[in-house]
């Protein structure tokens, strides 16, 4: 039943907090920021690839990158693209994907997965995504993914779920990100898991809950049922996609819906939220310094995360807990502590430098 199986890969973020980078003309899922050989937006691709045939892997994303993703994604064309003619948040890109699959196969299950993420286990990924897509398609549910915490981290999302002893636990409530206090709570209670914001659900289940807690949107988007899939879909788009409600998935539809459950995961995921986070993953020497790119001499410095151009030479002396990266003729330098910050710095680099830097 592949054939009845797609994913949304959600690309269409500008990852700020991965400047600089990360910019508006090349967003961070466009690099290759472990150094691996492949962007992130190409890992989630093969990692797709091998559960959903490549054409039912549909990119959402600005129109602005277009070029970008059919550059890097060699197996896809040009209708495989849901391009959004501004930003308006994951629900409207979520239904225009439900209703684009709708119009070629009512059958359809679809995952949402985000196109930054790093997944280490794919196979624990694969059979975890597997089971999902059997209980959806049997059920009239809405699923995501939830992370077992291995700590309080309060960057995350959290989902409260009733243990119930099965494989699949239906939701009580979703946190947003929460003080480190009620983070520790949640982590002794035993029954949270971090929201990785990975979705599963039947294309009818997810149109259904669009018609109940959204019924503006929907009806915006099915007022021309028969554009998707054709010549007139880009019109239809550009014209009427701004009209739609700027609004997550998450509150749009989830923390209305009373048939939403979650698969409790363990496949050593990591959201690449932030420079840190991508510090945690990668490899480290003795003393903890972590660089990507050139190559790094480190003097009496510790715990430091260097990312600069390929070839680059860089010795970095007396320095600990640091954020050091150089692309191109920008340069940040940056304690970890306020990694927080860095979204608030690109203000003040667009306003002093230009938009161009940004």
């Amino acid at each position: 039943m592949k054939e009845n199986y797609y994913a949304i890969i959600m690309a269409g973020g500008v990852g700020s907090r991965f400047w600089p980078m990360s910019t508006q003309e090349y967003p961070k899922q466009f690099h290759d920021m472990l150094g691996t050989g492949d962007s992130l937006i190409q890992k989630t691709f093969s990692r797709l690839e091998k559960l959903i045939p490549s054409e039912n892997i549909l990119i959402s994303t600005n129109k602005r990158y277009k070029d970008l993703v059919l550059d890097q994604l060699e197996n896809t064309t040009k209708k495989q693209l849901l391009l959004e003619p501004c930003m308006r948040n994951t629900s409207p890109c979520i239904l225009y994907a439900a209703l684009k699959i709708h119009a070629i196969n009512p059958d359809g299950v679809m995952i949402i997965a985000p196109s930054d993420h790093w997944i280490e286990n794919e196979p624990q990924f694969i059979d975890n995504i597997e089971t999902a897509f059997d209980f959806c398609q049997q059920n009239d549910v809405l699923m995501t993914l939830g992370i077992q915490p291995s700590s309080p981290n309060t960057g995350y999302g959290y989902i409260q779920y009733e243990n119930n002893g099965t494989e699949i636990k239906k939701v009580k409530q979703f946190t947003e990100k929460p003080n480190l206090e009620n983070a520790e709570k949640f982590i002794e209670s035993g029954d949270y898991l971090w929201n990785a914001g990975i979705f599963i659900w039947s294309v009818k289940s997810i149109l259904k809950a669009f018609e109940s807690s959204l019924p503006e949107m929907y009806s915006l988007f099915c007022k021309a049922n028969n554009v998707y899939n054709t010549e007139f879909e880009d019109d239809f788009i550009n014209t009427n996609y701004a009209n739609a409600e700027n609004i997550s998935i998450d509150y749009g539809i989830l923390e209305k819906a009373k048939n939403v459950h979650v698969l409790p995961v363990n496949f050593d995921w990591n959201d690449l939220g932030t420079w840190g986070s991508l510090y945690n993953k990668l490899p480290k020497d003795s003393n903890q310094n972590a660089s990507v790119g050139g190559k790094t001499i480190f003097r009496d410095s510790s715990n430091n995360m260097v990312k600069t151009q390929n070839g680059k030479r860089v010795v970095i002396q007396g320095l600990n807990d640091y954020i050091v990266v150089e692309k191109d003729d920008v340069l940040l330098i940056c304690p970890k502590s306020n990694e927080q910050d860095i979204k608030q710095i690109t203000s003040q680099v667009k306003e002093d430098f230009g938009n161009e830097f940004v």
